[in-house]
């Protein structure tokens, strides 16, 4: 990254790197090394080599523009000439700079800019801590072609940062703000105004924004097709209604861990969202089977759906929900402790595209629900992963049945205590392919013969 930081700044043309900049290119093995070495020497010393003779400028911007960004900063140095080629803003439309989060600076992200102007159409800045609300204004202002920007993680940057893209960013669709702590309802308020085309917003964890931020952003915003507010502590069942009454494209939701949502809010997305696919309530502990009933009515084209540890819900609402929902293809069902294996049934029945779910902490399904389950069309045809982990009842039976799943890849099972190494290994003998997560506790060591005293686990032996 040191050595595209040298080049992103500079003018076509400009001067090849030192030999100190040249030894912070990333390690290549000494093979790769040695002929970079060669090619070096050959071009540095003509820019009229063969390659550059044979092949026209047009063609070797082409070939460059399947190149990643460490590539084209090796080829930058090679010559002046492909050092032109190289750093020419058609070959920068799509820059992660993930790898170098750590050497990402603010004067980073100007370079590029400047380098990239209105080629620029994704830039992912996730995890580089280090650029602030300054550099990317000046981003803002170099490149309005902007479509899908990433800064999840960017701890630094405020609302100055939300003002500066909803100025200059109108093309944008795509925004990641997920941990960017500073973030208030001022910034949703600048986005409506300025970047009306968006369509992807993600403010988890953003957990100064309130239901206000979400009526502002709304408003300006209605081609919303997904909205991702996990963490979102603050925010009510009137957020919900504000979404409800403005984002009838939405698609996904995610509103994990708000535990101030209520059912009346769930009621309200899904009368207002009938183009729900995605909906995750994980950790919104409020809810009931009204949720459920409301979905099951509404939501016929959802598909993936994660409810874990909404410890209220029960078959009542699962079954309306089978029932009317038959494309549901991913549950998370983790600690919903009420259901027994009369979900399993439903599931079984109603919905034949069911590749992954998750009952992990259900300690009320048995042998008998993996029975369905696993005799089904989607349990034969369709199911990849399956989480029983702490299914207390589950036992060697249930694997025999799922022998039947020809198409799981992942099965988790730890601390079903009834499941026995000698089961997984018969599972596995006939679906060698599986993934088999379990834990065994270690046995307790036997008293001594003669001993007095207590008996110690392994644990305490050790300690």
């Amino acid at each position: 990254m040191a050595a595209s930081r040298a080049h992103l700044g500079a003018g076509r043309g400009g001067q090849l790197a030192s030999p100190g900049q040249r030894a912070l290119l990333p390690p290549c093995d000494s093979g790769l090394w040695a002929r970079w070495r060669l090619s070096a020497m050959v071009f540095s010393n003509n820019d009229e080599g063969l390659i550059n003779r044979k092949l026209p400028k047009e063609l070797l911007l082409r070939i460059f523009s399947f190149l990643d960004i460490v590539t084209l900063c090796r080829c930058a140095q090679i010559s002046k000439a492909w050092n032109v080629l190289a750093l020419d803003g058609s070959n920068w439309q799509k820059i992660d700079l993930f790898n170098f989060q750590t050497d990402v600076e603010g004067r980073v992200v100007e370079n590029i800019s400047k380098r990239c102007g209105g080629f620029l159409r994704q830039l992912s800045l996730r995890g580089c801590i280090g650029v602030g609300d300054s550099s990317l204004k000046t981003f803002a202002q170099n490149c309005r072609n902007i479509e899908h920007l990433n800064l999840n993680g960017c701890t630094k940057i405020t609302d100055s940062t939300c003002y500066s893209l909803s100025r200059f960013c109108a093309k944008l669709k795509h925004l990641d703000l997920t941990s960017c702590v500073s973030i208030t309802n001022s910034s949703l308020k600048g986005i409506s105004e300025g970047c009306r085309n968006l369509e992807y917003l993600n403010l988890s964890w953003c957990d100064q924004i309130t239901k206000d931020g979400i009526e502002a952003l709304v408003r300006g915003c209605r081609g919303l097709k997904s909205l991702l507010l996990r963490g979102c502590t603050q925010l009510e069942d009137e957020a919900l209604k504000h979404i409800q009454n403005y984002c009838h494209e939405l698609v996904s939701l995610n509103l994990q861990s708000c535990p101030r949502i209520t059912d009346e809010g769930v009621v309200q997305i899904c009368k207002g969202c009938p183009r729900l696919q995605a909906l995750c309530l994980s950790g919104c502990g409020n809810l009931t089977d009204a949720s459920l009933s409301a979905l099951a009515l509404n939501c016929p084209r959802l598909q993936i759906l994660e409810a874990a540890r909404c410890s209220h819900l029960t078959d009542a609402g699962f079954t309306l929900l089978a029932r009317n929902c038959h494309d549901l293809e991913k549950m998370d069902l983790e600690e919903c402790v009420l259901i027994t294996d009369s979900t399993l049934i439903q599931l079984s029945i109603h919905c034949p595209n069911l590749q992954a779910l998750s009952l992990s902490h259900c300690e009320l399904i048995t042998d008998d629900g993996i029975l369905h389950l696993s005799n089904s069309s989607c349990g034969q045809e369709r199911l990849q992963v399956l989480e029983l982990d702490n299914c207390l009842l589950i036992t060697d039976v249930a694997l025999e049945h799922l022998e039947h799943c020809q198409g799981l890849e992942r099965l988790e099972l730890y601390d079903c205590q009834q499941v026995t190494r000698a089961g997984i290994k018969r599972m596995r003998a006939q679906l060698p392919h599986v993934k088999v997560h379990a834990y065994f506790a270690p046995v307790t060591p036997p008293t001594a013969v003669g001993g007095s005293g207590h008996r110690l686990c392994r644990c305490c032996v050790i300690l």
